[in-house]
C-alpha cells in the first residue's frame, strides 16, 4: 500500500491510519530515520508532531509512540553533538 506523504492541513482517519501503518512497518533504527526525512521533506508539519498528536488522542500505544520519538531524538542528540 502507498499513501501520499502529503498530509498537510487535512489530517482525516484514513490518512491518520495510513501514517500509523506505515510507522508500524518501520522495525529499525535506520527505517524509522529514512521516513521520518522523506516525511519531513513532504510535508508541513514534522512527523514528530503527527506522533504526539496519535498519542494524545491514544491513536496509538505509549511505547510504540516512545520508540519512534527515542529514535529519533536520540538521533538528533547525536548530529548535534557530532557538531
Amino acid at each position: 500500500m502507498t499513501i501520499s506523504l502529503n498530509i498537510g492541513n487535512l489530517f482525516n482517519d484514513s490518512s491518520s491510519h495510513a501514517l500509523v501503518d506505515e510507522l508500524r512497518k518501520r522495525t529499525t533504527d535506520k527505517e524509522i530515520l529514512e521516513f521520518e526525512e522523506k516525511f519531513n521533506s513532504t510535508n508541513e508539519k514534522n512527523l514528530h508532531i503527527y506522533i504526539c498528536r496519535f498519542l494524545k488522542n491514544r491513536a496509538i500505544s505509549r511505547a510504540l509512540a516512545s520508540r519512534w520519538l527515542i529514535t529519533m531524538i536520540n538521533h538528533k542528540e547525536s548530529k548535534i553533538k557530532n557538531n
